[in-house]
C-alpha cells in the first residue's frame, strides 16, 4: 500500500512538472517582447520597418525554430548568421523562445499591402503556377493560396513587407541565408531574376 502510495505520488509530481515545462510563461515573453523585440519589431510583433519582419500572426513552431537558428548552441556557428538577431537571443534559453514565440503567435497582425500594381499579374502569376521553364515550383504549394504558411515549416508570407521578403529571398540565392529544409529555398532562388523576385514578394504583401 505504502509503495502504491510513493509510486502515486512520483507520478503526480512528474505531471505536474511536465505541465510546467509545457506551459509558457507568456507574463516573462510579454515583458521580454516590450523591453528587448520592440526596438526593431514592436511589442506587438507588427515591426514598422520593411527591414524588421512582421512577427504578429507567424507559426509559433516557425518563429521557435528561427530564434533557435540565431543563437550558437554547444559552441556552434548559429544555422542562421545574424549580429543583430544573436546578440539579442543570447540570453535566452529554450523555454525563453518557445514562450515568445507562441506571444507572438498571439499576436494580431496588422498586413502590408501590395504596392506596383505593374507587376502585380506577374507576382499572382509566379505565386500560383510558379515559373515552369525555369522550374520554379509555385510558392503556393508551400504557402498556401491565401500565403497562410504551414506550421514550423513554412512561414505565413501573406501581409509581410515585400521588402523584407524580397530581401530574403536574394540572402538564399546568395547563400547568406542557409537553414532553408533541404536547401529548397537555395535552389529556387537560384533561378529567380531580381524582377521576379519583386513582384512575387508584393503580391504577398496583398495576400489575406
Amino acid at each position: 500500500m505504502i509503495k502504491r502510495s510513493l509510486l502515486l505520488s512520483l507520478l503526480l509530481v512528474a505531471g505536474s512538472l511536465q505541465a510546467q515545462d509545457q506551459a509558457p510563461d507568456l507574463a516573462k515573453a510579454k515583458q521580454t517582447a516590450e523591453t528587448i523585440c520592440a526596438g526593431c519589431h514592436m511589442a506587438d510583433g507588427n515591426s514598422q520597418l520593411p527591414a524588421n519582419p512582421k512577427l504578429a500572426g507567424q507559426h509559433s513552431e516557425y518563429l521557435f525554430k528561427q530564434l533557435q537558428g540565431f543563437k550558437s548552441w554547444d559552441g556552434k556557428p548559429p544555422a542562421r548568421e545574424n549580429a543583430v538577431m544573436g546578440a539579442m537571443v543570447a540570453g535566452l534559453e529554450v523555454a525563453d523562445m518557445k514562450a515568445l514565440a507562441e506571444y507572438f503567435s498571439s499576436q494580431t497582425l496588422k498586413p502590408e499591402a501590395a504596392k506596383n500594381l505593374d507587376t502585380l499579374n506577374a507576382g499572382q502569376q509566379i505565386w500560383r503556377a510558379g515559373i515552369a521553364s525555369k522550374g520554379v515550383p509555385a510558392c503556393a504549394a508551400c504557402h498556401g493560396p491565401a500565403g497562410a504558411g504551414m506550421p514550423a515549416q513554412y512561414p505565413a508570407l501573406a501581409g509581410q513587407f515585400a521588402d523584407y521578403t524580397e530581401a530574403q529571398l536574394k540572402a538564399f540565392r546568395e547563400g547568406v541565408r542557409v537553414n532553408d529544409p533541404n536547401s529548397m529555398m537555395r535552389t529556387i532562388a537560384l533561378k529567380m531574376t531580381d524582377k521576379e523576385m519583386k513582384a512575387v514578394a508584393d503580391y504577398a504583401a496583398g495576400l489575406r
